[in-house]
């Protein structure tokens, strides 16, 4: 009898132990997916703060990136300060000065990584196109948004090069393939 309930007692601590793993496998799972973020709709939002040249953080949390513009890296894990991307920041930081912007949407509203991707105006100044306009953003015309704002970042980049503005300045774009 001893043997059988020795059996029975290692079963149940087996089965225990493989129930207690697929729970915290899953726990962390789960805690490290995303959430998906809330929507946001088209309107006037708080900045809360610039966390790069591209990408803004709401007052309500939502992260925000500049939809058809990539501007030089400054804070991506393991990269480097790219050139012009302090630069890229402080211009969106100043775009942004009174704190607030005017978010319109297009055909594709959040990326991969869960941001939204947003055209961002002050007054009738749309942020993508003025970065591009100084040379601080390469054209991203990748995601899905109208053909006539992609002719209109293209002009803005074409006139930057043209005037050798920002990260076209000494003949060559920074680090990031053209």
């Amino acid at each position: 009898m001893a043997g059988r309930y020795r059996r029975s007692y290692r079963s149940t601590w087996i089965a225990l132990l493989a129930l207690a793993l697929i729970i915290g496998f899953r726990l962390l799972r789960d805690r490290g997916e995303q959430q998906a973020p809330e929507a946001i709709s088209e309107g006037v939002y708080r900045v809360e703060r610039i966390v790069d040249g591209d990408t803004l953080l709401l007052e309500n949390n939502a992260r925000v990136r500049l939809i058809g513009v990539d501007t030089p890296e400054t804070v991506k894990p393991d990269h480097p300060v790219e050139p012009w991307g302090p630069e890229a920041t402080a211009f969106t930081r100043d775009f942004l000065s009174d704190g607030s912007v005017a978010l319109r949407f297009d055909k594709e509203r959040v990326d991969r990584y869960g941001r939204f991707l947003a055209f961002a105006y002050v007054g009738e100044r749309m942020l993508n196109e003025e970065l591009l306009r100084a040379g601080l953003a390469r054209a991203n015309l990748q995601y899905r948004y109208a053909d006539t704002i992609k002719r209109q970042f293209r002009r803005a980049e074409d006139e930057a090069k043209a005037s050798r503005r920002g990260i076209w300045s000494n003949g060559r774009a920074s680090n990031k393939a053209a």
